[in-house]
């Protein structure tokens, strides 16, 4: 079998990405989109304090838009120069969350009453989902960008271009709306989810045998 083949436990062998791909996950840390991590989420958690410290909602609009848009550049880039690794995938999800952290009690600061549905969306993006994204690497994929390898529901409503924005951004808009019961409802919804996927890559953890590469 080639790099990264695997099979479940009564199912037929399936393949991830090719032996070249995957060589890439041999490159080091310092790289171009590695860097735009470091910059974003240095300066999305600066601004972010700022916003904090001060209770400013235009600090805190720009804070987030420094961590969406360089997240975007980041993964982006990685993928044009053929610099995805294990390594920043992993970085990549570190400084998800620790701007994530910093912007969610800037907005507890600026709307107070908002502070359910922050809470319950920091326990499911915090916790459950990195644990989630995290486990990628019990398979050789670069990323949970390549989950569908794995298992297409999975990714396709957790990784999938369209299930990430909808999962970062759902609560955001319900919470710029003015509508707390509403974000938090959303926030509920997503932690059931990411409860399911849990689950769902607990049960695929424990029924997959992983070639490891030689």
């Amino acid at each position: 079998m080639g790099l990264g083949a695997i099979s479940r436990t009564g199912a037929q062998t399936e393949s991830h990405p090719p032996a070249a791909r995957m060589s890439r996950g041999q490159l080091p840390l310092l790289s171009w989109p590695n860097a735009i991590t470091a910059v974003r989420t240095i300066a999305a958690i600066g601004v972010g304090a700022a916003a904090l410290a001060q209770r400013s909602a235009l600090l805190l609009v720009v804070a987030y838009a420094i961590y969406w848009i360089g997240d975007i550049a980041d993964g982006w880039l990685a993928r044009v120069l053929g610099q995805e690794t294990r390594s920043g995938a992993v970085f990549d999800l570190v400084g998800d969350r620790a701007s994530c952290a910093i912007l969610a009690g800037g907005l507890i600061s600026l709307r107070p009453e908002l502070w359910p549905a922050v809470t319950v969306f920091l326990v499911q993006f915090m916790v459950v989902d990195c644990m989630a994204s995290l486990s990628f690497l019990h398979w050789p994929l670069l990323s949970y960008n390549y989950f569908h390898t794995v298992d297409r529901q999975v990714w396709l409503v957790n990784w999938s271009p369209l299930a990430k924005v909808t999962n970062t951004v759902a609560v955001v808009i319900a919470v710029g709306a003015g509508r707390p019961l509403l974000a938090l409802a959303i926030a509920v919804a997503q932690l059931g989810l990411k409860l399911w996927t849990a689950y769902r890559v607990w049960q695929l953890m424990t029924t997959t045998r992983v070639q490891v590469p030689t």
